[in-house]
């Protein structure tokens, strides 16, 4: 069973819309998960667009993949590296620590996910 930052089993981070490298609801990773999609973040609108600065536009809809866009308040798996660049950015969103994957921990401190803990 896959942990969480916090050394319990890892909680689902969303549903709708439906998250996951694997598209399970959880921020599970393996091999084939390059970009190591382990973050459970609370993304804010500040965060989409730093995102979309970075290249990675999550809020514009793409129905050709069946994505429908991004929006403040949903939950998603995001990479633990891009969560990290907006922590040094100032913009991190904030973090479901008991759905984020324990492997985020080689990218991330644990102080600073507690630091930014969804309520």
């Amino acid at each position: 069973m896959a942990r969480n930052v916090l050394g319990g089993e890892l909680a689902t981070c969303g549903t709708d819309p439906m998250t996951g490298f694997y598209r399970t609801g959880c921020c599970d990773t393996g091999a084939e998960d390059m970009g190591v999609h382990t973050v459970c973040a609370r993304v804010t609108a500040e965060f989409l667009e730093f995102s979309k600065e970075q290249g990675n536009d999550l809020s514009t809809p793409r129905p050709e993949w069946g994505f429908a866009g991004l929006k403040p308040g949903d939950q998603w798996c995001l990479c633990a590296d891009r969560w990290a660049e907006a922590l040094r950015a100032g913009t991190a969103p904030a973090v479901v620590l008991e759905a984020t994957h324990a492997r985020t921990l080689e990218w991330v401190d644990l102080a600073d996910l507690q630091a930014h803990a969804a309520t």
